[in-house]
């Protein structure tokens, strides 16, 4: 039974040197074939010779075998086949020989399935396409066959064809087929790939795949709970594999990455799925530099080759300075219009909201400079304006004009001007045309309304012509030195941690946690691109009393839901880090993609549904007997019951 174990191990002093010299072959290996990387064999184990979008003038006199779709027929005398590489041009037979073979041609219905075989053959002179790829030939047939007819379609398979949202996830499988949907989803493939060859061959990761039934977390977003056969004991499912992959540090396994399916109960939320991937990354004896060059590093590896290239080192901002200068702590930095503190212009102002604000503790004078905005936008514009700052963050906002040809100033923004007009100027950099948005208030509240209005702003530029925020840049910033912890929403006089529980204190502020936990920094950082986050990490907790302070003390959490990890941490956790990069929102940002609903394969609706499917759906009472559940509906909910047996509608 032993015997494959006994001639492995054989030729090895100790255990220790067998282990090492199998890792180390296994990477030498893995290295030789990565760089004996070739092109791929689209047409191997398959019928067709070759795919349709890679015939080229070089291909001329080759007997081919295609397989696709039928994209559009003309006159009968041509049809375009698409397969998922491109198009080609295949001229249908008219000699009366080849009848069958035009019946068959001509007769199928648009996006029925076809095998056609023929030779490849120069276009006549005037007749080439420099639009096509293949524009340079075409198919002369000889045979075809009819895979499989298509009925009439609910929408036709053109990218410049406008369908709504429901429709697309309602006929995903037909969606998929879209050219732009198909570069989204093989762009993605492509750069997991090189992801796994980067961490796996270069780095010596381990790809492991964990749990998805687990048991409740405390902290973070909901989960979803999943029933048990054991009365009232509940599965849940992972918000991401946080715990294992701490645990598999202390398991010696160094570094860790996995693909990881990730579920979060989260309602409706635009830029939010329910089930999401991420690229998971833990590694052991490292610090925030590590984590950060790796990540770098793994994206410039991974970047697309159609894309610039990805400059590393990435800068950074601490969560203090990007909520100063940009009002957010994942700010867009692919434009200026950063937030100035002019306090100091108006210590001694007359202007009394203004003294109102300077004389309370945090209390500042916040600015930001819209660049030729009189010439760009209205008056309404700025009515908008102000009128978003009222009601979403109680906050009055005052437009001013220090050069502006046009007199718009209110009484209060020229009794600002008659105070500090050349300071404002000198201070702020201002030009003709340009306006200060300014207000007073609580430093953060004062810098979180600004930071809102500067995109607002861009927003309002953009859709007048001006470009801000270039699509073809990205930009990549670090943003670090988060708060440990936050006060609750709901209680403001209790902690809640800013990250997860596990995230470890700043190293200088350590003695903070046992007298001012609330000014504690942590060592969480985030990647943000282009003013979306689409990573973040932390260096763990690795001690057990530290950990159990932290969750019994500071946040009042039961720690007997994290026995197990706080056990494993007294046994010789060794000091650990890592990061998760959100795939979705990633792919979504290097492709355009209006959602990150266009890069997955088949996401969920707004409201969290599949509109294929019509999941979530309900299920027979003798089905959930097993589980030891009965449904307790609403007084007010028998209409609901009875439409949960009924066909559900497309979402808008």
């Amino acid at each position: 039974m032993f015997c494959w174990l006994s001639r492995l191990y054989r030729g090895f002093s100790t255990p220790t040197e067998r282990i090492t010299h199998l890792i180390r072959s296994s990477l030498s290996r893995t290295l030789v074939l990565t760089s004996q990387r070739r092109i791929p064999e689209f047409s191997s184990f398959v019928a067709r010779t070759n795919t349709c979008g890679e015939l080229r003038s070089s291909h001329v006199g080759q007997e081919v075998t295609l397989c696709g779709w039928i994209q559009y027929r003309r006159q009968n005398i041509f049809l375009v086949l698409r397969d998922f590489q491109g198009l080609v041009q295949v001229v249908i037979p008219q000699e009366e020989s080849a009848a069958s073979v035009r019946k068959i041609l001509c007769e199928a219905p648009v996006e029925s399935v076809v095998q056609v075989s023929g030779t490849v053959i120069s276009r006549p002179p005037g007749q080439e396409n420099p639009k096509m790829p293949t524009g340079e030939i075409e198919i002369k047939v000889k045979t075809a066959e009819l895979l499989n007819s298509c009925k009439k379609l609910p929408f036709e398979i053109k990218d410049f064809v406008k369908k709504t949202e429901a429709l697309r996830l309602q006929y995903r499988y037909l969606d998929l087929r879209s050219f732009q949907m198909q570069y989204n989803l093989r762009l993605r493939s492509q750069m997991v790939m090189k992801m796994r060859e980067y961490l796996c061959n270069l780095h010596g990761f381990v790809d492991i795949e964990t749990p998805t039934l687990f048991k409740r977390t405390p902290g973070g977003a909901k989960e979803f709970v999943i029933p048990s056969r054991e009365p009232g004991k509940f599965y849940c499912l992972p918000q991401s594999p946080q715990q294992f992959k701490q645990l598999l540090m202390v398991g010696g396994l160094d570094r860790y990455f996995q693909v990881a399916r990730c579920y979060r109960d989260e309602g409706s939320r635009p830029d939010r799925q329910p089930e999401f991937t991420q690229i998971d990354i833990e590694m052991s004896f490292v610090d925030q530099t590590g984590i950060r060059s790796l990540t770098e590093g793994l994206l410039q590896y991974s970047w697309p080759s159609d894309k610039d290239p990805v400059v590393v080192p990435f800068p950074s901002l601490t969560f203090a300075e990007a909520l100063a200068s940009y009002g957010t702590d994942k700010p867009d930095t692919r434009f200026g219009m950063k937030i100035i503190d002019i306090s100091d212009l108006f210590r001694n102002t007359k202007v009394g909201f203004l003294q109102d604000a300077l004389s309370k503790p945090q209390g500042a004078v916040k600015a930001i400079r819209v660049s030729e905005g009189t010439k760009y936008l209205k008056r309404k514009d700025f009515d908008s304006i102000r009128k978003f700052a009222a009601d979403h963050f109680n906050q009055e906002v005052l437009p001013v004009f220090p050069e502006a040809s046009r007199n718009w100033n209110s009484p209060v923004a020229q009794s600002i001007l008659e105070e500090q007009r050349s300071g404002l100027i000198r201070l702020m950099e201002i030009r003709e045309d340009d306006v200060v948005l300014l207000t007073a208030g609580e430093h953060k509240k004062a810098c979180s309304a600004l930071g809102k209005l500067r995109l607002e702003c861009a927003d309002l530029l953009e859709t007048r012509g001006l470009v801000l925020r270039d699509p073809a840049l990205f930009s990549f910033l670090w943003v670090v030195d988060f708060p440990l912890f936050l006060p609750k929403e709901e209680n403001p006089g209790e902690l809640e941690s800013a990250h997860h529980p596990f995230t470890a204190p700043h190293h200088s502020d350590l003695q903070l946690l046992y007298t001012e936990p609330e000014k504690v920094r942590s060592q969480h950082y985030d990647l943000v691109l282009n003013g979306s986050e689409i990573g973040g990490g932390s260096i763990r907790i690795h001690d057990a009393e530290l950990q159990r302070y932290v969750l019994a003390t500071l946040l009042k959490e039961d720690v007997n839901l994290l026995s197990h990890l706080l056990q494993a941490l007294d046994f010789g956790a060794p000091p650990h880090g890592g990061i998760a990069l959100g795939l979705d929102r990633l792919i979504c940002l290097v492709t355009g993609a209006p959602s990150i609903r266009d890069v997955i394969a088949f996401p969920k609706s707004f409201r969290g549904h599949d509109l294929m499917s019509n999941a979530p759906d309900s299920l027979p009472p003798e089905e959930l007997k097993p589980y030891h559940i009965q449904i307790s509906w609403p007084a007010d909910s028998e209409a609901e019951k009875s439409s949960l047996n009924q066909p559900s509608h497309p979402e808008s």
